[in-house]
């Protein structure tokens, strides 16, 4: 479904993604880990068209996606649920949600779609009159990760939906994205959590200055030093 190849992205004079490669097949959670600052989320970025590429492929379903706009790739199907969630504060949960679906028009399908989508983040139906900045930040990202998914995307992609969340809220977040799966998304997810990351995805890439340092299975990158040898700086 996606493909990235040799990808290389720079800020300035300074190189922050060199030469990535990776895959993601449809129906699959594969994960992006490593520490802040290696270029996990430019990576990100560049899939999403939010940076520039200086070099590389990314293709999405066989059709080159370097270079158009943010919203020509999502409406390819491809949805970013970014680092800082970027919800529209001054709206209501209902008014988020709707405008996940701007791109739709039947109302009989976007009701469907708002029933699905309290049976997997009750907490909304509770809050839908409620606005987005009054949210407490496990519900807001909920909120962010519902909103996507009102796109419909074939490929739902995940910044740090865990980051600054109290455990019981990682726990549910963690819990959701494994539902998801369960019901046939296909997932790109940037975490920081490497042991539950670890305990979901099907297959990892671990990102260190800008590079792949290993890619493989959970089972395959558990039996691998050079994780704990990244993260703890060695």
């Amino acid at each position: 479904m996606l493909h990235v190849e040799n990808l290389k992205v720079r800020y300035g004079a300074i190189t922050a993604v060199h030469d990535v490669s990776l895959e993601v097949k449809e129906g699959e959670l594969v994960a992006l880990i490593g520490v802040n600052g290696a270029g996990k989320t430019t990576t990100l970025s560049a899939i999403a068209g939010v940076v520039k590429t200086v070099s590389g492929s990314i293709y999405f379903e066989g059709q080159s996606i370097v270079g158009k706009s943010p919203e020509a790739i999502l409406k390819l199907g491809v949805a970013v649920v970014p680092e800082q969630r970027d919800i529209f504060p001054s709206l209501t949960v209902e008014e988020n949600l709707h405008m996940g679906a701007f791109s739709r028009h039947n109302h009989r399908e976007y009701l469907a779609d708002l029933k699905e989508t309290f049976i997997l983040f009750p907490i909304l139906e509770e809050r839908f009159q409620q606005l987005g900045g009054t949210l407490s930040g496990g519900e807001q990202q909920q909120l962010a990760i519902a909103r996507s998914i009102m796109a419909h995307p074939k490929l739902l992609v995940l910044d740090e939906p865990s980051l600054g969340l109290a455990p019981k809220i990682v726990d549910q977040i963690f819990s959701l994205i494994v539902t998801l799966r369960t019901r046939g998304s296909t997932i790109l997810l940037v975490e920081q959590n490497v042991n539950r990351t670890l305990d979901i995805a099907d297959r990892v890439y671990l990102i260190n200055n800008g590079r792949v340092e290993i890619q493989g299975t959970p089972d395959q990158l558990r039996s691998q030093g050079a994780i704990k040898d990244i993260y703890l700086g060695k």
